[in-house]
């Protein structure tokens, strides 16, 4: 194995690293510019069948390219497109079985002449499943058996020597990000669909519901117009929300009481008085279709730490505190 101790220079890797960057600028800028001209026809005609077929898209490819090939699959998949990565090496072992008429393959290879490529090549052809090759080899092996050729520009990489692939697997990854876009927007798929396979982690929290996480029913701190402070106070001390929210007779919300309410009435006998004298009225609430960052943005808006949650005719259905958004990542 080659390994040097490098010789690391500040200044040095920062202008190596712009180099770098402006490099792969131009690669993307080239890009650009081919989809407003050669590419363009292509590019529409693969982002067409790839919305009309029954099946899912098998991307494939190998090395660098296959690295590739591997997160635009996973990029499909979760924006709505059926799709998974198959190894071309892998497939010539069996894993062609995972690949069905209905499907379309997507392949990458940079050259166009990768040699592990062609059984997946000769079966897709075999069985008149759908080629579309993504190259920069116009006459290559690849090019001449596909159904649709995503031609990118022939373009200098960012390594000094031109052989490690980094503009050009930056032009892949890019245009394969154009294809699931423009998939997405096609089929007007929208954030509540991306939740539905983006269930965990942040993203997942973000796009929660305040009535997927809101307390409900005996949980939510409530006392009637004309309650005394102190029955009011020991419901706030029961529920530990930090406030009670106050209803009339109807059980619609008119009010609330909060910690902060209380600690500006230090001064009066809160024995003698009634929620009606110390509430806040024309509380701040949220529907139970609100987004979970949307909560947390009128929490921190208003710095407040929870929000009674009512429905369209004003009616108290839960609340939901600052800890909840917390507790299932939204921040």
């Amino acid at each position: 194995m080659i390994k040097r101790q490098a010789n690391v220079d500040g200044e040095g890797a920062i202008a190596s690293a712009l180099r770098t960057v402006e490099t792969e600028k131009a690669g993307l800028l080239a890009l650009s510019t081919a989809l407003q001209g050669d590419l363009h026809d292509a590019f529409c005609e693969a982002v067409r069948l790839i919305g009309s077929i029954a099946g899912r898209v098998i991307v494939t490819g190998i090395g660098k390219s296959g690295h590739i090939g591997v997160k635009i699959a996973a990029t499909l998949a979760s924006t709505g497109t059926p799709s998974f990565f198959v190894h071309p090496v892998e497939a010539n072992h069996g894993d062609l079985g995972m690949i069905g008429r209905d499907d379309v393959i997507l392949a990458l290879s940079w050259s166009g002449e990768t040699a592990e490529l062609q059984g997946i090549v000769s079966y897709s052809r075999r069985f008149s499943i759908p080629l579309i090759a993504m190259t920069s080899g116009e006459r290559s092996a690849l090019a001449r058996e596909a159904d649709t050729v995503l031609l990118l520009p022939k373009v200098q990489e960012a390594c000094p020597h031109g052989l490690a692939p980094t503009t050009s697997t930056l032009m892949q990854l890019s245009l394969g990000d154009a294809i699931a876009v423009a998939l997405l927007e096609a089929r007007g798929f929208t954030a509540v669909d991306f939740k539905t396979f983006h269930p965990g982690g942040k993203l997942g929290a973000s796009l929660s519901y305040v009535g997927d996480i809101m307390h409900s029913g005996e949980n939510i701190p409530l006392v009637g117009l004309g309650t005394s402070m102190p029955d009011a106070v020991l419901m706030l001390a029961q529920k530990r929300y930090g406030c009670v929210g106050v209803v009339n007779d109807e059980g619609l919300l008119v009010g609330i009481v909060t910690d902060g309410d209380i600690a500006r009435n230090l001064s009066r006998n809160l024995s003698e008085l009634i929620v009606d004298e110390v509430m806040t009225r024309s509380p701040k609430t949220v529907k139970p279709g609100t987004l979970a960052t949307s909560a947390l943005a009128l929490l921190n808006q208003h710095n407040i730490s929870a929000l009674i949650v009512t429905d369209e005719a004003f009616r108290p259905v839960g609340i939901v505190h600052f800890h909840d958004l917390l507790r299932i990542g939204v921040v």
